[in-house]
């Protein structure tokens, strides 16, 4: 490890005094290495938390014996979701048939609408994960997702009312562990293991990424507050998983409050950057190259990974490299995808599939219809994307031709699976949005672009970090530029 900057040997400093610690540190700045550096400087022991698995197999090896490092999932499973193996990996149905077996044999009415019996099973199981990410220890009204003309409080309540026994018999049928009609998901155990209030045993506790923790997660978090030292470290300005329940806990997080601001992965020039997105984020620091480290931003004609905004967005790329004789691979591989192409092939194709998430869809069409409407359907959306696009046998060429990443010469990923990751030369996909910045701000905004939201703020933001030595902002560049002229 490097000589630790001030920011660090401070936090080591305070760390010692075993007080609660809230850590922002941004873009490589070194965050595992810190908290590796708190771990060594003391004979207590520990335990390491994170959502993604790749985080918690890292810390792993990095860590002193005398810290555990799993992932959330795993320490639940270990306690409880075990029990439940059985029915995780059932196949996917569309929710109308869990909701008849539930009880659902009929259309409602409200305020003039008619909500369908397909509907009101997609909400029942909406509000089930909506409790799930929840702290909330039982099911109530603002689980239950707002609907588009029910916008009037009584109306709500009246849909509210109707949604809530299906899902408390939902998430009964849940509970046990040999079968039921609801699919079991790792969600689910993740909650029971919360409402349980486990004590986990340790000295000190470390939350990695907590700027997307569920507060399902960030409760049993800060209920250890009372027998062992907390320490939450994150970015938040890399928050980018809103759309699955998760929030940034870190700015209100009870805790002394301290920076890691150097970057040790790039230049002065990438930092600027990165601090353009910071600035746009609001987030509470700004970055500091090393000087050091040769960092040019502009043209990269041979990158190590394009990065791109979408699945579809990648697999494009990935078909445009591999036309024009390039060796790619695609970030973690495309066997599942190809096995995914094959089952559609064979729905398109009027045979049913094999494929054990698949096997009990009759058609394409019953597929494209459980990715749009259904709430278990939303992680299949990109993949029928892709399939409606370049249809299932160009995907299956595609995945064909691609290598090994250690043998490639080029990647493909999006900017969500590139996240705690880099390389020496990258590339922005050419699916990030070309939208004038000034949009954000200014009223008379050019009728041509398009207000970027503050999640595609910090996945830019995510994207740009992710290089070394040289960075081609792609079309993010018309976006820094635009913004500029109104700082």
């Amino acid at each position: 490890m490097h000589t630790p900057t001030h920011e660090q040997t401070h936090a080591a400093d305070s760390f010692r005094s075993g007080r609660h610690l809230a850590l922002q540190a941004g873009a490589g700045t070194g965050k595992t290495s810190t908290l590796c550096l708190f771990a060594a400087g003391t004979k207590r022991r520990g335990r390491y938390l994170a959502f993604n698995k790749d985080l918690a197999h890292d810390a792993a090896t990095r860590f002193p014996s005398t810290v555990q490092c799993r992932t959330a999932h795993a320490t639940a499973f270990a306690a409880i979701g075990h029990r439940y193996s059985s029915r995780l990996n059932s196949p996917r149905q569309p929710a109308w048939k869990i909701g008849q077996a539930l009880g659902i044999q009929r259309p409602v009415w409200i305020a003039d609408h008619e909500i369908s019996q397909r509907a009101l099973s997609h909400n029942v199981l909406r509000t089930v994960t909506r409790f799930c990410y929840s702290a909330d220890p039982d099911l109530a009204p603002h689980h239950v997702p707002r609907l588009r003309g029910l916008d009037a409080p009584t109306d709500h309540r009246q849909f509210s009312d109707l949604v809530l026994p299906f899902a408390a018999k939902a998430w009964a049928d849940l509970q046990s562990p040999d079968r039921g009609v609801v699919r079991f998901e790792h969600d689910h155990y993740l909650k029971m293991w919360a409402l349980t209030g486990p004590k986990i045993e340790a000295d000190f506790l470390f939350l990695d990424e907590a700027q997307d923790t569920n507060p399902v997660l960030e409760q049993v978090f800060t209920a250890q507050r009372n027998h062992t030292q907390l320490v939450m470290v994150g970015d938040s300005a890399q928050a980018i998983y809103g759309w699955r329940g998760a929030t940034d806990v870190m700015t209100g997080f009870d805790a002394e409050q301290l920076t890691l601001t150097r970057s040790f992965r790039f230049g002065p020039q990438i930092a600027d950057e990165a601090n353009r997105w910071l600035a746009l984020a609001d987030a509470p620091i700004r970055l500091t190259g090393t000087t050091t480290i040769p960092a040019t931003v502009g043209a990269v004609e041979a990158p190590d990974v394009v990065l791109c905004r979408t699945n579809i967005g990648a697999m494009t790329e990935v078909m445009r490299l591999l036309d024009d004789g390039h060796c790619v691979a695609l970030a973690r591989g495309g066997q599942q995808l190809a096995q995914l192409a094959y089952a559609a092939r064979d729905l398109k194709e009027g045979r049913r599939t094999h494929h054990p998430e698949l096997v009990l869809f009759p058609s394409w069409g019953a597929v494209q219809d459980y990715a749009a409407y259904d709430p278990g359907g939303g992680d299949l959306q990109p993949f029928v994307d892709l399939v409606d696009v370049h249809g299932p046998e160009a995907i299956l060429a595609a995945v064909a031709e691609l290598t090994d990443e250690s043998h490639a010469e080029v990647t493909v990923s999006t900017a969500h699976k590139a996240k705690g990751r880099e390389w020496s030369r990258v590339r922005i996909g050419s699916d990030f949005l070309r939208l004038d910045k000034t949009s954000r701000d200014a009223d008379d905004a050019s009728p041509a672009s398009e207000q970027i939201s503050d999640a595609d703020v910090r996945l830019a933001y995510v994207a740009v970090t992710r290089a070394r030595h040289e960075l081609d902002l792609g079309t993010l560049a018309s976006n820094v530029t635009a913004r500029q002229t109104t700082a």
